[in-house]
């Protein structure tokens, strides 16, 4: 699902010039992450974005969230156009691009929150599109590598959120579980209420406690947005 323009107040990105497609999974996941850290008592001074893209979740939450956020990218174009968009938005000061193959960085201070909406399927015929691949399948990073790059980087005590399809998400607990991170809280989606569940996203930490669980529902019965969809990203999308 793709949107031709998003909304940052301001500030627009259009889909026409951008390389890859602003997401409704996404712009979910930015959405509930930034309401999240929001009302969270966690203490966030820097957020790093693992697989930017051309920037969407990063510019998400640098509205949201007054901190700087640093945005990891290996594929040069998608790069390219992260910091462009950066460039243009009124937060261009907090925002930095990295274009970094995420396996091999360790960055020198750890980071308190993390975000990435890591390549879907691990286990998954590929389409013979070499960026395709890269940026659908875990053809570069594992869901293995992926938690140990956010081991890495996350300081002790922080959180991260991600975003996979509901199966793959249930596989990606499983394996952060082993890790020592817990699920504390969980958006189930589906793409109408006629629909099963679809994508999760979620919030990882090293704090056991209770999961807290969400479900949105993006369109009604008759094909429109509902209520909590639009209640959700209406901080965003330029026609709500």
């Amino acid at each position: 699902m793709a949107n031709t323009f998003f909304q940052f107040k301001q500030f627009k990105v259009d889909q026409a010039h951008c390389a890859m497609k602003v997401c409704t999974d996404a712009c979910i996941q930015g959405a509930f992450t930034a309401q999240y850290l929001s009302a969270t008592d966690i203490t966030v001074s820097a957020i790093l974005d693992i697989g930017a893209g051309t920037g969407l979740l990063s510019l998400m939450l640098a509205q949201e969230v007054p901190v700087p956020v640093t945005a990891v990218e290996l594929d040069p174009a998608a790069a390219m156009q992260a910091a462009a968009n950066f460039q243009a938005s009124p937060w261009a000061d907090r925002l930095v691009l990295t274009q970094e193959d995420i396996r091999k960085m360790t960055a020198p201070q750890p980071f308190d929150f993390i975000i990435t909406n890591p390549p879907f399927y691990e286990a998954a015929l590929k389409s013979g599109h070499a960026q395709k691949d890269q940026a659908m399948h875990a053809t570069n990073l594992s869901y293995a590598d992926l938690l140990d790059a956010i081991g890495r980087n996350l300081r002790e005590g922080g959180e991260f959120s991600v975003l996979l399809p509901y199966v793959q998400f249930e596989v990606f607990t499983a394996l952060a579980s082993t890790k020592g991170y817990h699920l504390r809280k969980i958006l189930r989606v589906k793409q109408s209420v006629k629909h099963g569940y679809f994508r999760a996203t979620g919030i990882f930490s090293k704090t056991q406690g209770h999961t807290e669980t969400e479900e949105l529902a993006i369109y009604d019965e008759n094909n429109h947005y509902t209520p909590a969809f639009e209640a959700l990203l209406r901080p965003y999308y330029l026609k709500l």
